[in-house]
């Protein structure tokens, strides 16, 4: 998950602001297609998940739309999660396409091979260490993909998966079968009390910090744009015809090094041809979160693939500049009566192709803007503020930055604010930390971009 923009009132809690007094796009869909009959490929790339391919797994049999295909790509792990998904598939009575790797070479590759190799409707991306907590999250997020030719992707609410979520799944007979077989299985070892606080700490903040950007950040965005800048990838349906020719264009240019973190690199090619983005608030997935320890490295890959994605789309980063070109067009084809001729009605609808996002930008953009500016604005005032000791304005910019943090969170957590406020208050620390560390990350994406020029950026 894109972790932009922070936890604060910022540009674009501003811009998620405005979509909701702005209200969304009141066409009415009209679907080309009915999304009952689409196919679907459930693919898994797993990589050293024994603990958790399980009830991935048995999360997938309990959904009331069945795919036509699961597949797992083992992608060269040193664990039992190759033996343990055909066990378990083989006690159930269910057929499993696998394919086990010498060696690891990526979550990307995966989703491009799988594109290309299968003929599904809808290619829906798991990842091995994620359960669908929803029976029907398959069902509504390939329903949203046929409300519009222009939805690309579709994903649920992602939260992180807690113990308790764990627990109920591992109580559903098909894991139960498994786990009467394979007595012995490794799906739930024992933790020191270290590793559960910081499994905790990591889980208490990816909390906070989902359930804002869920709420309020992207709904918002959707709101007003009709799209998000980029899918959540541990759980994601994606229209497999497009992701066939988004690969078919990039391959030739930048093989499989896109960029640190597939499902951004993949949401901003989309929103290149003019596609959408949709995450829907009905429907739910848990992902396991890493140890505090690992936390670090995961912000990493997110923040640098993000400015890594935006230097490879500025053709959408630079669409404010291109906001008076695009009402001039808009006019010209109002007066011209070309939106009227559309054989297609649908919200948000706009012209696809990349030569239009080259010349006229996207809507979108201005997020992707507006988190540029906020991912290298922010942390440098606080730095340039501790380097000049100007105390007093750090101190009263923190305080007043962490207490409307505190009351967005509240507004958007009705029933649980209390809870959310208090989580808030404690995760405070690892916020501010983690902004740090995104400034580290945009000094080293600088150093790869003009220094080194090493741009093998790959997941």
């Amino acid at each position: 998950m894109a972790q932009f923009p922070y936890l604060v009132i910022s540009p674009n809690a501003l811009l998620s602001l405005i979509g909701f007094l702005h209200g969304p796009d009141r066409t009415v869909p009209t679907p080309a297609e009915d999304w009952r009959e689409a196919t679907v490929d459930v693919v898994i790339p797993a990589h050293n998940e024994e603990e958790h391919i399980v009830p991935c797994l048995a999360s997938v049999l309990r959904q009331t739309m069945k795919p036509k295909r699961i597949i797992l790509i083992d992608d060269g792990s040193a664990d039992r999660t190759f033996d343990y998904a055909k066990a378990f598939c083989e006690e159930n009575g269910v057929e499993l396409v696998a394919v086990k790797r010498a060696a690891a070479i990526g979550k990307t590759p995966t989703i491009k091979r799988q594109a290309r190799e299968f003929d599904s409707d809808v290619e829906f991306i798991l990842d091995g260490d994620t359960i669908l907590e929803s029976d029907n999250y398959i069902a509504r997020t390939v329903q949203e993909l046929y409300q519009a030719v222009g939805i690309a992707s579709a994903c649920g609410t992602i939260l992180p998966m807690r113990r308790k979520d764990r627990r109920t799944i591992e109580q559903t007979e098909p894991v139960r079968r498994f786990r009467a077989a394979h007595p012995q299985s490794a799906m739930s070892p024992q933790r020191s009390w270290w590793h559960r606080l910081e499994q905790g700490l990591t889980d208490m903040y990816r909390d906070v910090l989902y359930t804002f950007l869920q709420r309020f950040v992207y709904r918002g965005q959707m709101i007003f744009f009709g799209t998000m800048s980029n899918p959540v990838g541990c759980a994601v349906a994606y229209r497999r015809k497009y992701i066939q020719n988004l690969f078919d264009h990039y391959e030739p240019i930048l093989g499989d090094d896109l960029t640190n973190s597939e499902d951004i690199f993949i949401g901003f090619a989309l929103l290149s041809e003019g596609y959408r983005n949709i995450q829907l608030d009905d429907v739910y997935a848990r992902t396991q979160e890493p140890q505090a320890s690992r936390l670090p490295k995961q912000i990493y890959l997110w923040s640098s693939s993000f400015f890594q994605s935006c230097y490879y789309f500025n053709n959408l980063l630079t669409s404010p500049f291109k906001a008076f070109r695009r009402a001039v067009q808009r006019r010209k084809a109002k007066q011209s009566g070309v939106e009227n001729k559309r054989r297609v009605h649908e919200p948000y609808r706009q012209r696809f192709g990349r030569d239009w996002t080259d010349r006229y930008g996207r809507p979108i953009g201005w997020v992707l803007f507006m988190s540029a500016i906020e991912k290298i604005g922010f942390p440098a005032a606080l730095i340039a503020m501790a380097a000049l000791q100007l105390w007093e304005p750090l101190l009263i910019t923190i305080v007043a930055e962490s207490l409307l943090a505190l009351a967005t969170l509240a507004l958007v957590t009705r029933g649980q604010r209390l809870a959310y406020v208090g989580k808030g208050l404690l995760v405070t620390p690892v916020r501010y930390l983690s902004i740090f560390s995104d400034f580290f990350t945009m000094l080293r994406f600088s150093f790869d971009l003009w220094i080194t020029r090493n741009r093998s950026w790959r997941k």
